[in-house]
Parts: structure tokens; sequence; C-alpha cells
């Protein structure tokens, strides 16, 4: 009997490892290909935001890494893309996490341009309820059209709320706490670009640094 476990916990340990191999293999053999699709998507979304006519650089490599905890939602550095038409700029598309999501963190994206306006938001990724707080999807629901034309004053920022809470931005029924994180994240990211912080984004790590 011993004899027989032993045999059959070495076919156990050889299948594991054949199966690890394939994972492994796999992986190294695809994992250029997926972040070149990430890469392809992600320029769709940024370019929803900042029009691909409105601008004349890539994008993707105008890509500055900064980190604020606070305002950004993660202690990890994140993305800024800068847009730039006959070397001026334009505008920005700034990643950020609402951290307060109802399962979760949700992983978004601003455009903003040099007059502080937001041109769109877009979120990258989320955990949140089907049929509920999945709305914040763009392509769901139009919610997020409402941040167009946003911008953060010193006097509309008691509005940069749901109205549940006395702001502008409905919320969706049932679903209040979705809605609140991504307002709440979007209003810290147009405070992270007013901040004195973002002046310094030429002097911030290329994205490329950080591999």
């Amino acid at each position: 009997m011993f004899v027989s476990m032993k045999k059959n916990g070495a076919i156990l340990a050889l299948f594991a490892l054949a199966c690890t191999s394939v994972v492994a293999i796999t992986h190294a053999v695809t994992k250029d290909r997926i972040a070149e699709q990430e890469q392809i998507q992600l320029l769709k979304i940024i370019n929803q935001l900042l029009p691909e006519d409105g601008h004349d650089n890539n994008i993707f490599q105008s890509c500055k890494l900064m980190t604020n905890e606070a305002l950004l939602g993660t202690s990890e550095p994140q993305r800024i893309f800068t847009a730039t038409k006959n070397n001026d700029t334009v505008g920005y598309a700034v990643e950020g996490i609402a951290p307060a999501g109802y399962n979760g963190n949700i992983k978004l994206v601003v455009g903003i341009d040099t007059t502080g306006k937001v041109t769109g938001v877009r979120i990258l990724g989320h955990n949140e309820t089907p049929g509920l707080g999945d709305k914040v999807e763009h392509r769901k629901s139009n919610w997020l059209d409402d941040f167009v034309d946003q911008t953060l004053t010193p006097e509309n920022t008691h509005t940069w709320a749901v109205t549940k809470d006395g702001g502008d931005f409905d919320s969706f029924t049932g679903a209040t706490i979705t809605p609140r994180a991504v307002v709440n994240s979007v209003k810290d990211i147009l405070t992270f670009y007013q901040s004195a912080q973002f002046s310094d984004l030429q002097s911030a790590p290329s994205c490329w640094s950080k591999s």
C-alpha cells in the first residue's frame, strides 16, 4: 500500500509540474501580446477623452509616473499621459483609483484640458455589482457624461458630490456607494491637477523607467 501511495504521489507531482510548466510557458509566450492588446485598448480609451485629431504626438510615449496616495487613491505611481499639438500641451489623461467602491477599488482615467475642464471619464476596471454599480461603465450607461465640461473651483467644490449628499451628480437607484466613490475620485484627481505637485510633471519619471 505504501508503494502504491508513493507511486500515486509521484504521478501527481509530475502532473502538477507539467501543468505549472504549461502555464509558465503560455504566460511567457503570450505576455507581450497581452501587453500589446492592453496598450491598444488603453490608447483607444484615451483617444475618447483626448480626441486623436486634437493632438499630434505619440501620447503613449508621453507618459509620466506620479504618486499621491491621498488624491490618486493609491500609494502606487499612477500614469499621466500628456497630449500635445505643434509641441503645445492640449490636455492630460490622469489615472487614479477610487478606493471606496462597493466592492473595492475602481480604476479610472480622467481627461483634463489645459483650462482644468474635464474632457471625459472612463472606468478601466472594477468589481462593482452587475446590474447596479457597473452602470459606471460608459458602455452600459451615459452617467459618466455628466462629468464632461465640469471644472473644480473654490466656489463649486461643495457641488462635487452625489445628489443624496447635497451635490449635483445623480446616483443610481440602489447603488449610491459606487457613483459616490467615482465622483469623489474625479474631484480628487482635479485637485491633484491643480496642486503644486502637478506642475512638476515634466520632471517626473517616465512610465518606461518603471520596468
